[in-house]
């Protein structure tokens, strides 16, 4: 795979140089053929972690998200399936059993996979059509650079959320309902756990650690992410607690849209701001 670097004057070293991928034929064939094979070899696992539909559409976000972010952006978000799989299953017998289990037993369907990765793919494309139509311009460089920092904070709110809501719906020894701070019961919309939210913190420390790792964002970017994701899963509880109730279309997969979204929002906020008092902080 091809690489430039793009040098900016808005932005300090040593981010005045931003990695990113030049699509070419070879690039979205090797794309479309890794995740064919990926595919393949889910499709025949004996364990389902998708749907059919779900494997389709997942096949659909690995090709965009290897065009336009490469391995480095391809990793981010198959850590986030795969953990947020795995972490899906923990307690899963109790979780059936008390009736707040993921439905399919945690098999990810359509609505499972863009409910998560909306907001990373559609940062995906940001970052395409900048390096494309204006790769010289020093404030595409910038956005450039936050819409990597949103694409890892979007992950890394998401999941911080999975993490959170089933390590807590599996471990929680006392689950408060954001807004009144009153015990609720286990799976409880809008209901939080000491247990559940420091796993929420870890997970969004591991995934936006790995961004850091390959290169799509400065260390800087990490404490970004964290933060970013804290106040975005909290958002969500908030939401869940107040709204998800009252509208029938509010569905979960909505919920988690909005999620994701708000944690790339507010990682990029707090990045602007800072970026005049911080060198280097993107």
């Amino acid at each position: 795979m091809l690489f430039h670097l793009i040098p900016s004057s808005l932005l300090p070293p040593p981010s005045s140089l931003i990695l990113y991928p030049t699509p070419s034929l070879n690039h979205w064939l090797i794309a479309v053929a890794l995740n064919t094979v990926l595919g393949a070899i889910a499709w025949l696992a004996p364990k389902k972690l998708l749907t059919s539909a779900g494997l389709l559409h997942a096949w659909a976000l690995g090709v965009i998200v290897w065009g336009c972010l490469g391995w480095q952006g391809y990793a981010v978000v198959m850590f986030y399936f795969l953990v947020g799989s795995a972490v899906t299953k923990v307690g899963m017998a109790q979780k059936e059993a008390e009736g707040i289990a993921e439905k399919r037993s945690g098999a990810r369907g359509p609505e499972n996979v863009w409910g998560s990765a909306l907001t990373g793919a559609l940062c995906a494309v940001g970052v395409l059509a900048l390096t494309t139509f204006s790769p010289q311009a020093s404030p595409s460089a910038l956005w450039v650079a936050l819409l990597l920092l949103g694409y890892v904070a979007s992950f890394s709110t998401k999941l911080a959320d999975t993490c959170a809501s089933e390590i807590g719906k599996a471990y929680g020894q006392r689950t408060y309902l954001i807004t009144t701070l009153q015990a609720v019961p286990r799976g409880t919309e809008g209901a939080v756990s000491l247990e559940g939210t420091l796993a929420g913190i870890v997970a969004s420390i591991a995934i936006a650690l790995l961004g850091w790792a390959v290169g799509l964002i400065s260390i800087w970017g990490v404490v970004i992410c964290v933060v970013a994701a804290f106040i975005a899963t909290n958002a969500e509880s908030l939401i869940g607690a107040t709204l998800q109730n009252q509208f029938d279309w509010l569905t979960n997969e909505l919920v988690n849209v909005l999620n994701t979204l708000i944690g790339a929002i507010v990682a990029i906020a707090i990045a602007l701001l800072l970026q005049p008092f911080i060198p280097g902080i993107l």
